[in-house]
């Protein structure tokens, strides 16, 4: 009924979201040493003094969870919806074109950590309200945002939130992919370990280092090496070889553990490499996580089913050092399965590559029904806003709902876009930013109004 409305207002302010994500993305919330009345650090606590000060400019009755969350109330009653998002931010890291603690708007897309995940989004949930607001739209119900502050290291703001108070009947997250994230694959992260050497073709290996976070496709192995002059390619497996007098370095690219089809994966690469140079340590490994596979089928998993997809299975870390070798494996899985089971099959194939698990932590797979209320209303703001047909996807990654019975995720990014979440160089562009600010506020309408 107001989507006009909404698109014009968000049109003419674009300019004003874009500057208070300069400010809150000039915050450095990764988690930190913990201080008093500040649970996870300065960053994190001067990230939701941000936001709860935004909220009470715009009239909002705002709560203070010890600063492990905050709450900002909209409308008259106890609120039938939530928004649930987090203002902390993974470590900023390496590899940057850009100032990670700014908002760099360079040729249609916005640059900074927390771009996509979750400022950015957060800021377009902020600005829905704002335009409500400013345009005086006609609200029956009332419905909350809340604020998180440890979203990525660990969800204790949320668990926290809910021995004080209870989330909303209906709960969305603008943490995970439109149209409507519904099921979310089980998660298994494990470690390992074994002996071993690389040593072969002519190369002797002092240090393996591959893969810097378990959920992440490594875009880098560092390898400290002697070799032979010729016995290390200029590329392996189409990434890119760097080499000096103290080793080499493999480049390739970075993604999400959950999207292994967007990246390139080095580790994988270098295993394939020197198994195909008479490595029987590297052929073990590389036989259960071939480079170019995704869904474990070697690993004696390949699961799938018909609300999740395929599953996937990446070897996402690993080091080498004085004949021990280190590994860690990112998994997502379908519905169907459990993380026993998963867990089970995959030790299984560690033992028979001669390795042990050193430790293994997991989620049960998350899924809401496509018919229930809260669903079809987002797929029909989806519809909308969008101009055509909404669908309910499953994906990989882990929302800030997976633990919230009825809650999915709706929005921020589109399945199609690699925004480098958690990565160098995440952004989003301006075009899916009014997407959100336009999804946001016409969801609340549909489900408030």
């Amino acid at each position: 009924m107001f989507e006009k409305e909404i698109a014009e207002y968000f049109d003419k302010n674009i300019d004003n979201v874009i500057k208070s994500m300069r400010e809150i993305m000039s915050i450095d919330s990764s988690l930190s040493e913990p201080l008093e009345g500040m649970p996870f650090g300065r960053g994190s606590a001067e990230a939701l003094k941000w936001g709860a000060d935004f909220g009470r400019s715009l009239g909002m009755k705002v709560k203070n969870f010890d600063n492990y969350a905050v709450s900002m109330d909209y409308g008259e009653g106890e609120p039938i919806l939530g928004i649930l998002s987090h203002l902390d931010v993974v470590p900023a890291g390496g590899g940057w074109s850009f100032s990670p603690f700014d908002c760099t708007v360079k040729d249609g897309n916005i640059y900074g950590r927390g771009a996509i995940d979750d400022k950015g989004p957060s800021v377009a949930v902020l600005y829905a309200v704002r335009c409500i607001k400013e345009l005086g739209l006609p609200l029956k119900k009332g419905f909350r945002v809340i604020f998180g502050g440890n979203e990525e290291g660990g969800c204790q703001d949320i668990e926290y939130y809910q021995k004080k108070e209870p989330f909303p009947s209906m709960v969305f997250t603008p943490d995970g992919s439109f149209p409507v994230l519904n099921c979310e694959k089980g998660m298994l992260h494990l470690t390992f370990s074994g002996e071993g050497s690389f040593d072969c073709g002519g190369i002797r290996f002092g240090k393996i280092a591959g893969g810097t976070v378990i959920n992440a496709v490594p875009g880098k192995t560092s390898c400290t090496a002697v070799y032979d002059e010729g016995s290390i390619p200029e590329e392996i497996c189409g990434c890119n070889v760097k080499r000096s007098e103290e080793g080499f370095e493999i480049t390739g690219l970075s993604s999400h553990g959950s999207r292994p089809e967007l990246g390139r994966n080095t580790v994988t690469a270098l295993l394939a490499f020197l198994a195909a140079n008479g490595c029987e340590t590297a052929d073990r490994l590389s036989a259960a996580f071939p480079h170019g596979e995704f869904g474990g089928s070697s690993a004696g998993l390949g699961f799938s089913d018909s609300v999740s997809g395929e599953m996937t299975c990446v070897l996402t870390q690993l080091g080498y050092e004085n004949g021990v070798i280190t590994g860690g494996i990112d998994i997502r899985f379908p519905i169907d399965r459990t993380c026993a089971e998963i867990e089970r099959i995959i030790k299984n194939t560690l033992e028979n590559a001669g390795m042990d698990v050193t430790s293994c932590e997991g989620m049960e797979p998350h899924y809401v029904p496509e018919d229930s209320e809260l669903v079809q209303a987002l797929l029909r703001t989806y519809e909308k806003v969008k101009g055509e047909k909404g669908k309910c996807i499953a994906e990989g990654g882990i929302t800030y709902v997976h633990n919230t019975a009825g809650g999915v995720a709706f929005g921020a990014e589109f399945p199609w876009e690699n925004n480098n979440m958690h990565g160098p160089d995440e952004h989003i562009s301006v075009e899916t930013l009014k997407y959100n600010l336009n999804m946001y506020a016409n969801a609340i309408m549909e489900i408030c109004g």
